[in-house]
């Protein structure tokens, strides 16, 4: 299995490699009042990936801190409970 994930990984890499030499080209990128940016297209598609996964990291990231502090409000709720009616909590195991 690990080998066969080798391959995927190194076909990939050889493609984006390709990709890469076929988009080598100079393009502007033009702003606004007249400016623009001359580089490389793959150097815009990068900066592009890059960017987007940044915000859809940062947009994420409020609803993962949201559901931990509800995991984390529910666990010191099960732990309040009285020693006969207290449910073992499994994820006690895996957090913290």
């Amino acid at each position: 299995m690990r080998y066969l994930l080798r391959i995927v990984e190194l076909t990939l890499l050889i493609l984006l490699i390709a990709v890469t030499v076929q988009n080598s080209h100079v393009v502007e990128f033009r702003l606004f009042f007249g400016q623009q940016l001359s580089a490389p297209l793959i150097v815009f598609l990068l900066v592009f990936f890059v960017a987007g996964a940044v915000i859809g990291l940062a947009a994420t990231f409020g609803y993962y801190l949201k559901m931990r502090r509800e995991l984390s409000h529910l666990k010191k709720e099960l732990r309040s409970r009285p020693a006969g009616e207290r449910i073992p909590d499994p994820s006690d195991a895996l957090a913290d």
